[in-house]
């Protein structure tokens, strides 16, 4: 009963989510200053990535008025691979000649942090491979097509022109050997002012690639990964409350919680650095 009891309490669902919780987070401190921050990041990677995947490793030199060396950051998809790495790696020297310590993080996020937001498209990526293996899954485009805009507007006198793109993106998500499939839809908007047939065209490009990175993005959202105590893996699909896309007349209509408009720079999501300002950190732990 025992064993079994052990069993269940290693089991962890990993969500497609940027980790925020404390007991996902680790603290490292009393790093040596005689080795580069390269070097340290190098050292810490291979260590803490053996026990999970990492959503984020961040070195830091401590502050000018204390003792002269280096802290670090690191943040786990799982809970129960953040433990494990805490309790395997807490005065360890590991990549140095001195002991390091280790704690679970008590950083209270604030309340606008709090909430999930999706993972970028290349964590989304990066996650599923290592979880997975780059076989465990496939994704397919169904649909990927331009949309009619709202307007289009010309200057006269043969001037630049004021043009809009949209594009819709219906997206299947597959993952073979566990026998799921889940979908994902996206739609994308660019206004522009036009100088040229080349602008159009790197508009256009720059556009079906994002189109195509949102929708895998929402098909991930759908997806939780299972982690066993024995090391495997299972995926199952979170209920949704509601159908985000339908396929009507081979059109792909899309709701517009999914639509933004694209600038020169632009971001799908919110910059995935780490929401914890270094002059913010708390080393307070448990």
């Amino acid at each position: 009963m025992s064993i079994m009891l052990a069993c269940v309490m290693e089991v962890d669902i990993v969500e497609f989510v940027v980790p925020v919780e404390n007991n996902k987070s680790l603290f490292v401190w009393d790093i040596e200053a005689g080795i580069t921050e390269a070097s340290i990041y190098e050292g810490l990677h291979a260590v803490f990535s053996s026990f999970g995947p990492l959503y984020l490793l961040k070195v830091c030199p401590n502050a000018p008025l204390s003792t002269p060396g280096f802290y670090a950051l690191i943040k786990f998809y799982s809970a129960v691979h953040a433990r494990k790495a805490q309790q395997h790696t807490d005065g360890c020297s590991l990549f140095q000649n001195s002991p390091v310590k280790v704690r679970v993080s008590s950083k209270q996020m604030p309340h606008f942090l709090s909430s999930s937001r999706p993972l970028s498209h290349a964590n989304c990526v990066a996650l599923a491979n290592h979880c997975l293996g780059f076989n465990g899954w496939t994704s397919d485009i169904i649909t990927l097509r331009e949309l009619p805009t709202d307007e289009e507007e010309e200057e006269g006198g043969g001037g630049p022109s004021h043009q809009q793109l949209k594009l819709g993106c219906l997206l299947q998500l597959s993952f073979p050997c566990h026998g799921v499939t889940t979908r994902g839809a996206a739609l994308l908007q660019d206004s522009f002012t036009c100088t040229g047939p080349d602008v159009v065209l790197q508009k256009r490009r720059k556009l079906h690639r994002m189109v195509r990175e949102k929708a895998l993005i929402e098909a991930f959202s759908t997806v939780l990964l299972v982690l066993l105590g024995d090391g495997k893996v299972m995926v199952e699909l979170r209920q949704m409350s509601e159908h985000l896309f339908e396929e009507t007349a081979g059109l792909v209509q899309v709701r517009d919680w999914g639509q933004v408009e694209v600038q020169d720079q632009v971001m799908l999501f919110p910059a995935e650095e780490d929401e914890w300002k270094e002059e913010d950190l708390d080393l307070s732990v448990w």
